[in-house]
This record gives C-alpha cells, structure tokens and sequence, in this order.
C-alpha cells in the first residue's frame, strides 16, 4: 500500500513541536570563546549592583609576526553571563602621561562609589614595567589618571632583578576594610593600600609560591583566601588558600592545564546568582588566533567540600543563564 504524504502531518507536527519545546526550555548557553568581536586577553571582573562587569586588555597584534601589542583596555557587561554588551575602550596608555607603551593586565575594584582601575604599563622614563591607578564614578568609565605618576616603579621591588616584574596587579578589600594590592611577574609581591586606594600603606612584601610566574588573583570563599597565578610557563593555573589575606599560604595544586594554542593563562574568578565562575583567556578563536592574538573565555568552578576547587575543564560550550533567584 503507497502512503500519501498527508498520513505524515500529524506525526511530524508533533515531531516540530516537540523539537521547539526543548529549545524553548533548554538553558541558553554560551560559547567559548566568550568575548567575539574582537581579540580580548587578561581578563578581570568583578560584581557591581547584579551586573557583571569584565575588563581585558586588547590584543592589536597583526596576524603575520605576531607580538604583544596592547595599547588600551576594553570594558564589558553582562547580566546573564552569556550575553556581553561592550562599552568600548574606557582606559588607554594615553591617558597617562608617565608612560609609553604596554597595556597589560589590569583589575577594577569599587570603594565609596568610585571606582579604581590598577595597570601595569611601560615607564616612560623610569626603566621597566611600573603601576598605575585610574579611576572613575562609574563602572564603565571614562577613568583618567588619578595620581599624574606611578603607584609603583621597578626601582621599588627588588626581590628580582628583571625589569618586567611590576605588572599584573590584583585588589582586594578585605572583611575589615583594608585594601592589599598583589602583583608581580616571577615574585609575587604585595602591599596595603591606604584608604584613598591611590597610595600604598607601609613595606612591600613578597609571599613565596611554587613555580610563580604572574597573573596573582585574590578572592575569598567561605572565610578562606585563595591566592591562584599562572605557574610555570608555558602557564597552568595553580593556587594556593590561607587562613587570613597575609599568610601563611598553603599551595593546594593545580586548578587548571594550559589554554589552548596559547602560552599565557590569566583567570578571574567570580560568584555571581548563586554560581562561581572561572574566566581565563586562550588562542582558540578563529582567524588568527594564539598567544599574541588571545580571546577570553568562561567556565564553572567548584569547591569540594573541604574548601579545595575542583580542575576546572575549560570547554568550546561555555556556560548557560544562571536560573532565576
């Protein structure tokens, strides 16, 4: 018996509307790379007011011999941690009239509601990488100069003797109001920050970790610290916790390997509705990815139950709409 092809209909209407209830109740998800529309590296976020708000440095390197080539930071918002809305470039090596070159990785923390914005750049007349402080009344800026010099100069660390050690600064306000600083490029150094967040508060001091290479973050979970950097090099991420923000430091291992196609690894790492996120960059996107040409990602994180983070696997799918509260 031939079957006409109106016996089909009924079976694959309902066929259709299966399909479209699943894409109407499966979570929206995000890729990964996260950050598309244009090369995106170093990133650092942190939450303001239910909004997720990410800062990078801008990869400019041409494709054909590829180098570091950062002359600005861009900015980045989201509320959903899937869709991001740019808000260009707040921040530039030309707005600091000390400097000349190098927009490296950064970190934005509000106070009193203003909002400070620590880089590393190249000093244009003091030898070496040196640290600046910006700031703004708003999150996305614009941020100007808030000093007209350096927060910190090579002359002042001299726990190594390269010239590129000053750079990657991480902020955090601790529960009892006081502000540290961390920073450093094959020696973690930190400071206190007086309460204007412009000026440091007494001697720099250096923690000692295994295979430190840069990229310190600080953040604090459930009454521990956590202290992850990029280790070894090519760079994993590898993180040590403590009791209080100054020590003594317990290295608990690697959090993740290397990214890929790319030879630097720099994570933020956030709790936003509920979730705890791991933002990192890698060389994957496509044309003309690597190291030079680096794009930022998000994946989960996870605590085990005696405070330790669990491998976080970096993923092409990202991850979903956290469920509403």
């Amino acid at each position: 018996m031939t079957c006409k092809p109106n016996h089909y209909r009924p079976a694959l209407a309902a066929l259709c509307f299966l399909a479209a209830l699943c894409l109407a109740t499966a979570p929206l998800r995000a890729t990964n790379p996260a950050i598309t529309d244009t090369f995106t590296a170093d990133p650092a976020a942190f939450v303001y007011q239910d909004t997720v708000y990410l800062y990078v440095g801008h990869d400019e390197s041409p494709e054909k011999n590829p180098h570091y080539l950062m002359n600005e930071w861009l900015c980045y918002s989201s509320t959903d941690m899937v869709h991001w809305e740019p808000h260009g470039s707040p921040l530039s090596v030309k707005d600091f009239t000390w400097a000349k070159a190098d927009a490296w990785a950064g970190q934005v923390i509000e106070r009193n509601g203003k909002f400070y914005w620590y880089v590393p750049m190249q000093h244009a007349t003091i030898p070496g990488k040196a640290i600046g402080v910006a700031v703004s009344d708003s999150p996305t800026g614009p941020f100007k100069d808030a000093r007209g010099s350096a927060l910190i100069t090579n002359n002042m660390t001299k726990a190594t003797n390269i010239g590129w050690d000053d750079i990657d600064p991480t902020v955090f306000i601790d529960d009892d109001g006081q502000a540290y600083l961390f920073w450093g490029n094959t020696k973690c150094y930190y400071s206190k920050l007086k309460a204007n967040m412009t000026e440091l508060d007494g001697s720099i001091q250096v923690v000692d970790l295994p295979k430190y290479t840069e990229a310190p973050w600080i953040h604090k979970h459930k009454g521990l610290y956590y202290l992850s950097y990029a280790y070894g090099f090519p760079e994993k991420t590898a993180y040590a916790t403590a009791p209080k923000i100054t020590g003594p430091w317990t290295f608990r291992g690697i959090l993740t390997e290397i990214a890929g196609n790319c030879n630097t690894n720099h994570q933020a790492i956030i709790e936003y509705k509920g979730r705890s996120y791991f933002i990192y960059h890698n060389g994957a996107m496509e044309p003309g990815g690597g190291s030079f040409r680096r794009s930022v990602c998000v994946d989960y994180l996870y605590y085990n139950p005696d405070g330790t983070m669990k491998r976080v696997w970096q993923t092409t799918e990202g991850v979903s709409v956290p469920p509403a509260q």
